[in-house]
């Protein structure tokens, strides 16, 4: 059965378009990005396909394409619009659907929903999680919420180890951890491949 995977994150630049280009090499999914802000011109669609080398995954376009490189609600009322949650209709795939998310969880879409809305009740959901000074209290308060509204939550570490933090997190929250994306001196389709087989059996389990 094909799942269906939002990839979000604690805050921004925490690394969701790198786990989510694994994501989609290790399942050979399709992937998804419903509100792009900013870098139009080299879009996290763009960055997901230069990273991907498998031939059977898709790129489809964003729902919203905003030009500025800030807060969906702010950005969209830059380009007198505003997003509407019920416009944002996923792609018709024959495939796995990877989902990437725009910045956090709570993030504005406009003046009402956020990016929790756009997450359907039977997606799979992987929290990107980064160490740095409070990142833990944000990774439990992403968890939490998550799981108070029941949905099948797990984690992936980005950038440079921290086990107290990690240790604390999983004993807190009891997620499954599929692994951690160390940090690289640079992100190119080999390392994205390895990290995608290394990541593989977890992510078939989800």
């Amino acid at each position: 059965m094909n799942k269906k995977i939002f990839v979000t994150g604690i805050g921004t630049d925490v690394g969701k378009t790198i786990a989510s280009a694994i994501v989609v090499e290790a399942l050979e999914a399709d992937y998804f990005k419903p509100v792009q802000a900013g870098d139009l011109e080299y879009s996290d669609t763009d960055k997901v396909r230069e990273l991907v080398s498998n031939p059977q995954s898709r790129f489809h376009g964003n729902s919203y394409a905003l030009k500025t490189p800030m807060s969906p609600h702010a950005a969209a009322a830059i380009d007198n619009i505003v997003i509407d949650v019920d416009t944002i209709n996923l792609p018709k795939v024959d495939n796995h659907l990877v989902i990437e998310g725009a910045g956090g969880l709570l993030v504005p879409l406009n003046d009402r929903d956020t990016i929790l809305d756009i997450i359907e009740s039977d997606y799979k959901v992987i929290v990107v999680s980064r160490h740095y000074l409070g990142s833990i209290n944000h990774t439990l308060m992403t968890l939490q919420i998550l799981q108070e509204k029941g949905f099948d939550v797990s984690i992936i570490f980005s950038g440079e180890e921290h086990k107290t933090t990690e240790s604390i997190i999983e004993k807190m929250t009891g997620v499954a951890i599929i692994g951690r994306i160390n940090h690289e001196p640079y992100f190119d389709k080999m390392v994205v491949k390895e990290y995608a087989e290394l990541f593989k059996d977890q992510l078939i389990k989800l």
